[in-house]
């Protein structure tokens, strides 16, 4: 009886531990099916009914293959569904600093790898894509937070927690990836 005690205990404990990141993955699914129906209506589109986020872009690194929905505003409960838009920045796509943030254990895991140079991409609401090259990549206290400041170019900034491999979430460092904007030349007719 003790032992199926402890190996109910554990089963839970591990589905509890597992719970964040499967959430994390499929609340996607659900976050892409809205972002799709905001794009064909131009209105914002709630994931679920009871969501208070909504999506605002789509973020990719194709270098890395990685692709997620950025939701409005930067709470806890809605960074648990996905990377988030913090609101006190400027819009996704705008000339000035938009700041992103995410948890490293899950949709910011990839910030890791991503080298200067590489590539980013920004998907807003009118379906214009944005483009970013990766200028530097750095550790910073989070009372540091210059890099949320305004910008006169075209900017985008990406933070989550560091250490990536830390066993105990939080704590007082982050990781800031910059890119700057990339003007698209169109060839003339």
């Amino acid at each position: 009886m003790a032992a199926s005690g402890l190996v109910l205990a554990g089963v839970l404990s591990v589905a509890h531990g597992a719970w964040i990141p499967i959430k994390a993955v499929l609340s996607q699914v659900l976050l892409e099916t809205a972002w799709r129906e905001s794009l064909y209506t131009g209105q914002r589109a709630r994931p679920w009914p009871w969501a208070d986020t909504w999506p605002v872009a789509r973020l990719s690194a194709p270098a890395q293959g990685k692709a997620m929905i950025v939701l409005a505003g930067a709470s806890g409960a809605t960074l648990a569904f996905g990377p988030a838009h913090v609101l006190q920045s400027a819009a996704p796509g705008a000339i000035d600093n938009t700041v992103i943030v995410g948890h490293r254990d899950t949709h910011f895991a990839f910030l890791e790898r991503l080298k200067k140079g590489e590539e980013l991409r920004l998907e807003v609401g009118d379906g214009a894509v944005h483009r970013y090259r990766v200028v530097e990549a750095r550790v910073l206290h989070e009372s540091d937070t210059a890099v949320m400041d305004g910008a006169s170019a075209k900017r985008l900034t990406l933070i989550t927690c560091y250490p990536f491999d830390a066993i105990v979430p939080g704590g007082p460092l982050r990781y800031v990836v910059q890119a700057e904007g990339v003007i698209s030349h169109q060839p003339s007719l």
